[in-house]
């Protein structure tokens, strides 16, 4: 039977050609479209956890409800006793990092200001011979002039920064804020490094020390603004962040430690970001019933055209002795076959886009240089194997539904009339 019918469209391509098109093009979008929002969710999922919140985070209730604005007098005290405790869930990688902005002040030779700006910075763990930090940020590929920290006192600025403030390697860089007890901070570094990070968020006004040097600047000493959780499977896991929430407040069985002062949430959690993922999922589902309905319509139309064509055809299967019931099953046969084909096509031509997105990714950082968003400034998707059947499988039923509602008229035709349009 599928040899017959798959002769029987070759032979006549008007009635495949138009729903093939159709269903591939269609299919296409949606499997395009599929993979592209998978990949800007990965890409929003990576950056946030590497530089803004890791899989898990854990901070002070009070720290948590104004963060944005990096309140380390609200910072987490006692922190080597929490890790400690933290590190007992041996699945999970724990790094304390210190979030701190100010003015830097870059001094003449005379000791007086030469230039001077904000500037937003990052504490972590630099000089440790088992940090995970420095290749987690990939922050050797970001370098683009000068070295890594190599002693306490050094730090790296990010190339913008340095360009604006007009500063050397080797120059003084006094930051200016204030203490984690109210009072002004000024500590003086080294700068050694210029780096990029690709993000034009960060890459603005971006520091990055190590964070005993923050610690000390800040009146900090066994202080920190936020402990970050990575599995070390490599990737989030939605189910293992349960559980650890849930076993969390147990891990505190120290006064100082109670779960009445630290809170943990998971990077689905992050202000914005879970708002975001709920629309991306809602925008992809309206989406598919969008182009759904819309294919149906046309391969509904395209159904009815190629009926008006066939009514001679349809009179001498029925004057044989062919029911209607099984002139509407052979009907929906061949619209899924044509279907089958269409989708294949459209699916494998959107597989192939993703994957050049995937690959290759497409540079969009000159449209994002005021962006506040926390992404990759270039595209990319995600090729997956429920990506190709989230195209292939509408793409199919859509024919089968629009042949379907087309179908339904052979129910409505008298064969004594369609007898008589064989007579003309």
């Amino acid at each position: 039977m599928f040899v017959f019918i798959l002769k029987g469209l070759l032979r006549d391509r008007h009635r495949s050609l138009l729903p093939i098109i159709t269903i591939g093009t269609g299919v296409m979008l949606m499997t395009a479209f599929d993979g592209y929002m998978k990949g800007v969710k990965d890409d929003m999922l990576s950056t946030n956890a590497k530089l803004e919140h890791g899989h898990l985070k854990v901070m002070t209730k009070e720290y948590a409800k104004i963060a944005h604005q990096m309140p380390n007098d609200l910072a987490i005290f006692h922190a080597n006793q929490v890790l400690k405790k933290l590190k007992t869930l041996d699945h999970v990688d724990w790094i304390s990092r210190i979030k701190f902005g100010g003015l830097l002040d870059i001094p003449n030779q005379f000791g007086e200001t030469r230039s001077q700006g904000p500037v937003s910075g990052i504490g972590i763990d630099l000089l440790s011979s088992n940090s995970t930090e420095i290749e987690r940020l990939d922050i050797k590929t970001a370098i683009v002039e000068g070295r890594l920290p190599s002693q306490q006192g050094e730090v790296i600025v990010s190339k913008k920064l340095g360009e604006n403030l007009d500063i050397k390697l080797g120059d003084t860089a006094t930051l200016i804020g204030s203490t984690a007890t109210g009072s002004m901070a000024i500590h003086n570094f080294t700068v050694v490094g210029f780096m990029n990070i690709g993000i034009p968020m960060l890459d603005r006004n971006m520091m990055l020390a190590d964070i005993t040097d923050i610690q000390y600047a800040l009146d900090m000493e066994n202080s920190v603004a936020e402990i970050l959780g990575f599995f070390k499977k490599g990737y989030y896991s939605e189910k293992m962040a349960i559980q650890l929430k849930q076993d969390f407040p147990s891990l505190l069985t120290d006064n100082k430690l109670s779960d009445n002062e630290l809170s943990i949430s998971s990077i689905e959690e992050a202000e914005g970001l879970g708002e975001y993922f709920q629309m991306m999922s809602t925008s992809m589902a309206a989406i598919i019933s969008v182009l759904l309905l819309l294919m149906s319509i046309i391969v509904w139309n395209s159904s009815l055209m190629s009926g008006l064509r066939r009514y001679g055809e349809m009179g001498v299967r029925l004057a044989m002795g062919e029911s209607k019931k099984e002139l509407l099953h052979y009907m929906l046969y061949e619209s899924a076959i044509i279907g089958l084909i269409g989708a294949t096509l459209g699916a494998s031509l959107g597989m192939a886009f993703c994957y050049y997105l995937q690959v290759v990714g497409f540079d969009v950082s000159e449209t994002m240089q005021k962006s506040t968003v926390l992404m990759s400034p270039v595209l990319r998707a995600r090729v997956t194997i429920e990506g190709f059947f989230i195209g292939l499988i509408p793409g199919i039923l859509s024919c089968i539904i629009g042949t379907a509602m087309a179908g339904m008229g052979i129910y409505r035709r008298n064969t004594a009339s369609l007898f008589k349009e064989l007579e003309v």
